[in-house]
């Protein structure tokens, strides 16, 4: 059906994305990001972002305000266009932006069982869940010993139920364990969506494989890098990786042999796209690898939208969203601890 998109799909999806198209015109640009690192107290931030989209979000917060605070708004913006996209949406639209959300289901759940773990109040911790990823049950996964209650008691009711099926074990959650479940659980997730977006065939098809098959092999990076010195085996360290992407098959076989960062750098050498990532590094530092990531997942994000009927620009503007809450969380915080000189640190530009 590839190269035919353009004669039915304004009938269900003409009309979201031009809504799509229109909130992403107003993501923050250079200009406004070049005024925020200015900003000496985050009542200037807040007078900046008063003539953005966050204005009305943010108009009736007394002062002194707080980075949560801000943070917290410009999320809620977040929600109520995703919120509103999806009541618009049908099949099979609406599950692809279901699929969207499963992502902050998973943290949700290893936020929630991880909190529970050292024993911190489960109100404190729903409050600083995504709300994207919230489930009716999510409040009872505190009373879960190990995986196997977890999904018995509550995760089978929910979209994640499926994605369980590698995880249940009778060992009890540990920190070890809950990352183990965490990572198996992404694996799913994203092999899942993958799948489904294979299914829509098209430009949706060619687009999201791109944009899923570089989400898989960063978490890959990630995976070994974290795994680097701790007790997971190699083995271990190779079913946490997706079965998908630009790395599988061969890539996950020499990542999974990677005894440090300078080993992981020449496996990742060997791929032009990844190439351009790892040289900005220098030897030896990982520090700066999430940032160089992010600035390349925004890259491809934006690409996305050069290209009309297709679902990827639903994906590629709640990631490019979320990117900015990251940048404006960051901005907030150095300016609140006084910290100007490392606010171009970690933002990210988006166009």
């Amino acid at each position: 059906m590839y190269g035919f998109e353009a004669m039915t799909f304004n009938i269900h999806g003409g009309y979201l994305e031009a809504i799509v198209r229109g909130h992403r015109a107003g993501l923050l640009t250079a200009a406004d990001y070049n005024n925020l690192c200015q900003c000496e107290t985050l009542d200037d931030i807040k007078m900046h972002l008063s003539a953005t989209e966050y204005g009305p979000y943010l108009q009736n917060e007394p002062s002194p305000l707080h980075t949560t605070t801000i943070v917290e708004k410009c999320t809620l913006k977040l929600v109520d266009e995703y919120k509103h996209m999806l009541c618009q949406a049908t099949e099979p639209l609406s599950t692809f932006l279901e699929y969207i959300t499963y992502g902050h289901m998973i943290d949700n759940v290893v936020l929630i069982v991880t909190g529970t773990l050292h024993e911190r109040d489960v109100q404190e911790l729903l409050e600083k869940c995504h709300p994207l990823g919230m489930f009716d049950s999510i409040a009872t996964l505190a009373v879960a010993q190990n995986m196997r209650e977890l999904y018995r008691l509550v995760l089978v009711d929910t979209p994640l139920a499926p994605y369980f099926s590698e995880c249940i074990t009778s060992e009890d959650l540990d920190d070890m364990n809950i990352e183990i479940m965490r990572n198996t659980l992404y694996k799913a997730y994203l092999e899942d969506f993958y799948k489904f977006c294979q299914k829509l065939g098209g430009a949706t098809a060619e687009i999201m494989s791109d944009l899923l098959a570089f989400e898989a092999d960063r978490r890959a990076v990630n995976i070994t890098i974290n795994s680097i010195g701790t007790e997971l085996t190699r083995d271990d360290r190779r079913k946490l990786y997706s079965n998908f992407g630009l790395l599988y098959p061969y890539g996950h076989e020499e990542l999974a042999v990677c005894e440090d960062i300078d080993q992981v750098r020449g496996v990742m050498e060997k791929y032009p796209p990844y190439q351009s990532i790892f040289s900005k590094l220098s030897y030896g530092e990982s520090q700066m690898l999430d940032k160089a990531f992010y600035e390349e997942e925004v890259k491809r994000l934006c690409l996305a939208f050069e290209q009309q009927f297709h679902y990827g620009v639903f994906f590629a503007y709640m990631r490019l969203r979320e990117q900015e809450i990251r940048n404006l969380m960051w901005i907030s915080e150095c300016v609140a601890q006084n910290q100007k000189s490392r606010v171009h640190d970690s933002v990210v530009f988006i166009f």
